[in-house]
Parts: structure tokens; C-alpha cells; sequence
């Protein structure tokens, strides 16, 4: 019998949307959504034979209008995460994705924090530095955007958290070093530099790139803690993912494509349907 967990987890699989859920069957609260996702979490894992490797998130928002809170977080799972090891811009890797209707590769420009020690649920709160200290490394990386739903614009928040998000995916890019106190800045907001095709045909197009939440770790430091809550732990090797730089960018297929986020590093790769 097909579950609205079941459902989601096999329209992920497949990269193929459909329609929402039957109305007794969405989510309308936090709570409910977030246990849908959870399942839906739980059911991708078994069908896909893979697991959870990180999450994205940003510091939930007050919707004063309706004095609500929305909660921003999604799991991103080991099968849908592409690893590019080459650091050098010379180098075009590729990343397989699930197109747009209009046969264009979504995705949002970020930054990735990567795990290199647990941090297991625990009664008290992390402190920000103990966080700090759990992170072996940071990369450059796109957010794979995908909604399971054939008309996202028409399903409620609580139905598209359930959904995971629009995620469908994470392309992990080049280490970079993270700036100390005093350079904050360079990744607060900088100049994202978007280059299609090579020679002269190349064309680029220049974005106010800029943090949601200014600091890039502010979302981070929130999900450690609220997942600790929920007896959920973050394990070694994980990657956060905490806000897009600049929305979500349509891009072509099967075309070289350079990105160089400000002083802070750069890579290229071509987008390949899956």
C-alpha cells in the first residue's frame, strides 16, 4: 500500500513530480511535517541504499504577520551528492541532476560545512566554539534544486518542508579557507562571477552575491542544537548547507560552466541530466 511517505520518497528517486498529496494527508504544523520528512527520510534510505550524509538549513523565520515561526531544515542524502576532489579551476567535472521542465539545471550557490568530528545528541546546548571546533572543512557547493510537486507554487510551506525543500541534491566543490574573525566579510557577501561556454562564446554574469543570514554559521549553530533536541546527532563527515548566495539560478546542460565566488575560490563543471 502506497504511503504519502512512500510516495514522496519513490517521486524523489525517480526525479519524477506529481501531484500534492490527498488533503487529509498534508501537513498543516511543524510537528506533522516534520515527521512526514522524517519518514520520507527513512523510505529514500531503504530504496535508494543510501544514507543521510548532511543537511540544509537557515536560522528559522518569524512570520510576524501571522506570528509563526518557519523552521528551515532538510536532510540531503549520499546518493544525490556529487564530490568534485580537483581543486584546480582547470578542471571541468560533471554533476548529474534532475532538469527543470524547461530542461535547465536548478541549483543555489553555497557554502558547505563539513563535519570532520561528531557531535551526538546531548542534554545541554553546543556552545558556538564547540561547534566551531567539530568542523574539519569548507567547500564550495551547489544546492541541487528540485520540487516533488508538478506545481510547487500552489503547496503550503509545511508541504514543501515535508518534501525536503525543493533539495534533490549537493554538489561538493573545491576546499576553500575559511576566513578567521577579522575576514568575515569575504563570505558574507561577495561578487559571484557565472561563466557559460568557453572563448568566444563565453558569457558571464555577475551576482550581489549575499548571505540570508549574514553569517554563513548562524544557521549551523542552530541546527546542531535543535537536532540534538529531536535525539538526532550529527555524525563525522556531514555536510551543512546553510543558505544560497543568491537564489536559484537556471542554468544550461551539457555546457561548460565556471563558477568563482569572489576572492573566496572557483571551479567549473558541465550539468548532465540524469
Amino acid at each position: 500500500m502506497m504511503t504519502p511517505s512512500s510516495d514522496l520518497a519513490l517521486r524523489r528517486i525517480a526525479g519524477i513530480p506529481g501531484p500534492r498529496l490527498a488533503e487529509a494527508d498534508r501537513p498543516d504544523n511543524f510537528i506533522d511535517a516534520f515527521a512526514l520528512q522524517q519518514q520520507i527520510s527513512q523510505q529514500v534510505c531503504q530504496q535508494a541504499l543510501t544514507e543521510v550524509i548532511g543537511w540544509k538549513c537557515l536560522l528559522p523565520v518569524v512570520d510576524n504577520a501571522l506570528g509563526d515561526t518557519k523552521y528551515v531544515l532538510a536532510p540531503i542524502f549520499a546518493a544525490e551528492t556529487i564530490i568534485e576532489s580537483k581543486s584546480s579551476a582547470a578542471i571541468s567535472a560533471q554533476c548529474r541532476l534532475f532538469p527543470s521542465a524547461k530542461n535547465m539545471a536548478r541549483v543555489e550557490p553555497e557554502l558547505a560545512f563539513e563535519f570532520g568530528t561528531a557531535l551526538p545528541p546531548q542534554e545541554q546546548e553546543y556552545t558556538n566554539a564547540q561547534i566551531d571546533n567539530a568542523i574539519g572543512g569548507v567547500r564550495l557547493a551547489l544546492e541541487l534544486i528540485q520540487s516533488r510537486y508538478s506545481k510547487p507554487a500552489e503547496v503550503s510551506y509545511f508541504e514543501a518542508l515535508a518534501d525536503g525543500l525543493v533539495n534533490q541534491g549537493l554538489y561538493l566543490g573545491p576546499h576553500i579557507n575559511y576566513p578567521q574573525e577579522g575576514g568575515l566579510s569575504l563570505v558574507e557577501a561577495f561578487e559571484l562571477e557565472v561563466t557559460q561556454g568557453t572563448g568566444t562564446i563565453a558569457q558571464s554574469r555577475c551576482y550581489s552575491a549575499k548571505h540570508p543570514n549574514n553569517n554563513p554559521k548562524a544557521g549551523l549553530y542552530w541546527l546542531v542544537n535543535f537536532l540534538s533536541q529531536q535525539g538526532i546527532g550529527i555524525s563525522a563527515g556531514q555536510q551543512v548547507i546553510t543558505g544560497s548566495y543568491a537564489g536559484v539560478l537556471d542554468l544550461p546542460l551539457d555546457q561548460e560552466i565556471h563558477f568563482r565566488y569572489g576572492e573566496l575560490g572557483q571551479f567549473k563543471l558541465q550539468f548532465k541530466a540524469k
